[in-house]
């Protein structure tokens, strides 16, 4: 696997852009805040309505989007590797129907937000372990069943979301398409903002330890195993660390698409594909566009938001066909 010649430069480019989507998720919103206000606001917080603003609804949430993002990328990145398959996305392999069931049942039920939290949970873990353990039989792993069998399921889940979605009364239907459409502003105030954090903290620093094997995996799994690289713990560990970087995503804002599929290509696009490179940009362009996404979404038909899942698509679509024109 080759080393970009100049990848200093996207790191350094990636990194004011992260900085300005953070910032400008701080500035926009339904309520016009100057910008000496808000670093006022950061460096000294006071009980005044602009430190509110900023510490309990804007920060909060710029933070959330920014995570989400980084975790939907860095797994998406990760997926594409295992399965050696570019349209892999987090949500391949069913975890996300397996909350969405989780979450959308709990709502029916007229359960509290712990509960549906709870439920989601509950729904996506049962999926990771329908997937792998009908994937992981005797020591084999076999790649192409884990691709079917989390397709099969997420085929299920869906399904069986539409028939919740049909029985649900009317006044619950919009809550719910939030969620399935993505919904950051119940991040706010939520304890688990820490934990995805802590989660993409974790996840980004054990995938850069192996990003040398992730190299060698990509071009095969025979050259890897003829390199000397240990294939079958790794993949493992691959599919693991997606799992619970896409759970902490989903658990934070629900279900938001186009981000974990997008991303990576952008910056395979960009002439980089060494993961040493490219896992931590591909968390700083993922965290990035989702704060800007979130933050149109949140702006754009103000005081009402609009699901972000529905931004992230119409972003990402046009920038990933101009990049693809581009490409020679």
């Amino acid at each position: 696997m080759t080393s970009p010649r100049h990848p200093l430069p996207h790191l350094f480019l990636f990194l004011l852009l992260a900085a300005g989507s953070l910032f400008a998720g701080l500035l926009f919103g339904s309520v016009n805040l100057p910008i000496s206000g808000i670093a006022q606001a950061l460096l000294s917080p006071a009980d005044d309505t602009t430190s509110q603003i900023v510490w309990q609804l804007r920060l909060p949430r710029v933070l959330a989007a920014f995570a989400c993002g980084g975790l939907l990328a860095l797994a998406g990145a990760l997926l594409q590797v295992l399965l050696r398959n570019p349209l892999a996305d987090p949500y391949i392999l069913g975890v996300s129907g397996g909350a969405a069931v989780g979450a959308l049942t709990a709502m029916l039920l007229g359960w509290g937000l712990v509960l549906v939290n709870l439920t989601s949970l509950a729904g996506a873990l049962a999926a990771i372990a329908i997937v792998f353990g009908l994937s992981f039989r005797s020591g084999d792993w076999n790649l192409y069943r884990l691709l079917l069998t989390g397709v099969v399921l997420s085929a299920g889940c869906a399904a069986l979301t539409t028939l919740i979605l049909t029985l649900a009364p009317a006044s619950d239907v919009k809550g719910m398409l939030f969620w399935l459409m993505g919904d950051v502003s119940r991040a706010v105030g939520a304890e688990g903002l820490s934990s995805a954090w802590v989660t993409l903290v974790i996840v980004a620093a054990i995938s850069m330890i192996f990003s040398g094997s992730l190299n060698v995996l990509s071009l095969g799994q025979m050259k890897a195993r003829t390199l000397g690289v240990a294939v079958l713990p790794l993949q493992v560990g691959i599919y693991f660390g997606a799992a619970l970087a896409t759970v902490a995503a989903l658990m934070l804002a629900g279900v938001i698409g186009f981000v974990g599929l997008i991303i990576p290509h952008v910056i395979r696009l960009l002439g980089i594909n060494d993961y040493r490179w490219l896992l931590p940009l591909a968390m700083l362009l993922g965290g990035s566009f989702l704060t800007l996404a979130d933050t149109l979404a949140r702006t754009l038909w103000a005081p009402q938001q609009l699901p972000v899942g529905v931004l992230t698509a119409l972003l990402g679509v046009p920038l990933l066909l101009l990049l693809l024109s581009r490409k020679r």
